[in-house]
């Protein structure tokens, strides 16, 4: 998609989405048959956009690869990719996708309030285990390795099955996301981020985050971007930046930098061919960009993962006793 395909037809969604939206926040639907709500759907779809609302959500990608947005962090995902979003935390999945490409079901999510929680607590003092979890969740939190897997299974279950063999499942789940260890977690957002939000910043947001994701690796304007949404350039800046929490460059960087991330980690695409793959002019710059943000270079960061996922495979190989019989 380009940037003048994004923007023919941006007017047009940016009045559909102010006009179709509630006031201030996505409204989930309660399940009057269940605890908490357990849903999937496709993408694209008009639930996968960047919305925020006051449940607590915990989201698994199925299937596809992209780009995600948590508060004010920007990350890249595959399919297995787990994830708890706090009260209040926009959060956006977009996928990489042929055109007209449907992925089906992409997602599963579950949705719970807080109050929940603290109402079951008071009667199952077990469940203030989860307290602390879904204190630190207003970061947003990414669930790797065998956390991620587990938390998986326990995600899919719950959406196979009712009653008390769904609890059970839900209780799982929590176990598993309360004992992941540190290694496990990857929190997202800072700790200072607060945007001010209402109904027409998230339509705004949402478009711009199309044209932003959809043309990263080249050429992005803010002028274009403002000229989407009607807006001068400069007011346009101060608009973002308050909604989001973050500069629009920022924003541009930031998703360039885990494109770099992930290059560096599935390729052996040289360094100086990734640094103009995900739109960065000079090797000097992404470099610096690079070091700031990830507090190593490109080619350290690449050592690194490397190094792990020998280690990781030497300690399963150790693990493997096979014992034969004479």
């Amino acid at each position: 998609m380009t940037a003048t395909d994004t923007a023919e037809g941006a007017t047009a969604r940016l009045a559909e989405r102010l006009l179709g939206m509630r006031a201030n926040r996505e409204v989930i639907p309660p399940d009057p048959n269940h605890s908490v709500r357990w849903h999937q759907h496709s993408y694209p779809s008009p639930v996968a956009r960047w919305n925020y609302h006051p449940e607590y959500e915990i989201h698994l990608i199925r299937k596809g690869t992209g780009k995600f947005i948590v508060g004010d962090h920007i990350g890249t995902f595959e399919a297995g990719h787990v994830a708890l979003v706090g009260s209040g935390l926009p959060h956006d999945w977009v996928s990489d996708l042929e055109p007209g490409e449907v992925l089906e079901n992409r997602d599963a999510v579950i949705q719970f309030d807080g109050k929940w929680v603290e109402q079951t607590a008071a009667l199952v003092p077990e469940m203030a285990e989860v307290k602390p979890l879904l204190e630190k969740s207003q970061r947003g939190i990414e669930f790797l390795g065998a956390s991620a897997k587990a938390a998986a299974a326990a995600i899919e279950a719950m959406g196979t099955t009712s009653g008390l063999v769904r609890l059970q499942h839900l209780f799982d789940l929590f176990a598993v996301l309360t004992g992941a260890p540190q290694e496990d977690r990857r929190y997202l957002a800072e700790e200072w981020f607060r945007p001010q939000l209402d109904g027409q910043a998230a339509a705004v947001v949402d478009i711009v985050l199309e044209y932003v994701f959809s043309n990263h690796a080249g050429t992005i304007k803010m002028s274009e971007a403002a000229g989407m949404v009607g807006m001068q350039e400069a007011s346009f800046s101060k608009y973002f930046k308050r909604a989001t929490g973050q500069n629009f460059s920022d924003l541009v960087r930031k998703l360039r930098l885990a494109h770099a991330r992930r290059l560096l980690e599935r390729t052996e695409k040289a360094i100086s061919d990734i640094c103009y793959e995900v739109g960065f002019s000079n090797l000097s710059n992404f470099n610096r960009h690079f070091l700031n943000d990830a507090g190593e270079t490109p080619r350290q960061y690449r050592q690194r993962i490397q190094n792990e996922s020998v280690d990781t495979a030497h300690t399963s190989l150790a693990g493997q006793v096979h014992f034969h019989r004479t």
